[in-house]
């Protein structure tokens, strides 16, 4: 098996870790595995070199201080892999085998970094290559690095275009958990979770696995994330599921929109969680729910609009906070999802504007850390999809 091995910050921190890194690495290898490894800069060690740059400074020579810790790193877990007889070179910008390369933009260069991510994984079961997360290079060989996260993104690249089997993210957590265990009592660890479901976490605070990472993950390349002090790359942690799907969807059936009112449901906890409820209990499927300072919106199948509003007219007449409730059916949802969206500024008004400068009226937008959703009148659907689709894939 062909493995990718990114070892993160904290599981490097000090020699006792770097020391379980090897022989977890070296484990791997006297099994028969062909292993790659990526490693962060030790510790707090780019943060520490970020906060001593207290200067102007070009971005080329900021890109040459924080690389520091990363070139450290690499150099302390190849000796540590050599004393275990494992052949190893460290691999960092300049080097003859750096893979990982940029163009003027800024943006890595797919073709040049798959040709070289190629040539590297020729030289596996020779080698261990240990690779300089966060780092990449341009074409004049200046250094430079693929943001916050960068080592993650290194590692699930380098697994995607090595044509591994799998990508091990090594950290000082779990894996993925039910919950913050530093906040929640009994938080237990996920053994699966899908690709879509890890992002929309990563974009709202989970520190897991770095959203820009996802966007390399394949549907045939495992990435599985496990805790350092278990010192074994091939099993247990949190296996992620499944690839981004780049998909833009008009829902074949029209929603009705019911909206509740209600000046003071904003000081009264509670409320939202009453009117789902009710609907629940009735049987009736929520595709969407908005909420504003004085009103909530759900969005249901238009065929159960007239049971959905008899449900929260009886919750308005029962609750002196809220005032009425109103229908408007024949409403469309186009759905657009993907990976990419939260790494393209401007990406919701790209949607959104196009529409309006056809006049077409928009009922609603949602979003959230991976889809955008927009409400449009019925028979605006079909203008507004075709407008969409040109407009997303320009």
């Amino acid at each position: 098996m062909r493995v990718v091995a990114k070892f993160g910050g904290t599981s490097l921190g000090n020699g006792d870790r770097i020391n379980r890194a090897a022989d977890s690495i070296a484990a791997a290898v006297d099994t028969g595995h062909e292993v790659a490894v990526v490693a962060s800069a030790m510790g707090s060690t780019t943060d520490d070199l970020l906060d001593s740059i207290t200067f102007d400074i070009e971005e080329a020579d900021r890109a040459e201080i924080v690389s520091m810790g990363e070139r450290t790193s690499v150099r302390m877990l190849k000796a540590a892999l050599g004393a275990r007889g494992v052949n190893a070179m460290f691999v960092e910008p300049g080097s003859e085998h750096w893979p990982v390369v940029t163009n003027a933009r800024g943006e890595v260069d797919v073709e040049e970094t798959k040709r070289r991510a190629k040539a590297l994984a020729d030289r596996l079961g020779d080698v261990v290559p240990v690779v300089t997360g966060f780092l990449a290079q341009d074409h004049a060989g200046n250094t430079t690095t693929l943001g916050r996260g960068g080592s993650d993104t290194t590692a699930v690249m380098l697994g995607n275009y090595m044509e591994a089997d799998e990508v091990v993210i090594v950290t000082d957590v779990e894996g993925v958990m039910t919950g913050d265990p530093s906040v929640v009592e009994g938080a237990r660890n996920v053994g699966q979770i899908t690709v879509d479901e890890l992002r929309n976490l990563s974009f709202r605070g989970a520190e897991v696995v770095a959203p820009s990472a996802l966007s390399y993950k394949t549907e045939h390349l495992g990435v599985r994330v496990v805790h350092y002090q278990h010192g074994d790359l091939l099993g247990g942690g949190t296996s992620i599921e499944g690839q981004f799907e780049n998909l833009i969807d008009l829902k074949d059936e029209p929603l009705a929109c019911l909206t509740i009112a209600g000046r003071a449901m904003r000081n009264k906890p509670g409320v939202l969680a009453r009117l789902s409820t009710a609907l629940f209990e009735a049987g009736i499927n929520i595709d969407a729910v908005a909420s504003g300072m004085d009103s909530i919106t759900y969005y249901v199948e238009r065929d159960v609009a007239e049971q959905a509003e008899t449900v929260l007219h009886e919750e308005v007449v029962a609750d002196e906070t809220l005032s009425s409730v109103t229908v408007d059916d024949g409403v469309a949802v186009i759905r657009v999802t993907g990976g990419e969206l939260p790494n393209r500024p401007g990406i919701v008004r790209h949607i959104v504007d196009p529409v309006s400068d056809a006049r077409i009226n928009i009922h609603d937008v949602i979003t959230s850390a991976t889809s955008v959703a927009l409400f449009v009148r019925w028979e605006d659907r079909e203008d507004a999809l075709r407008i969409i689709q040109e407009e997303f894939v320009a």
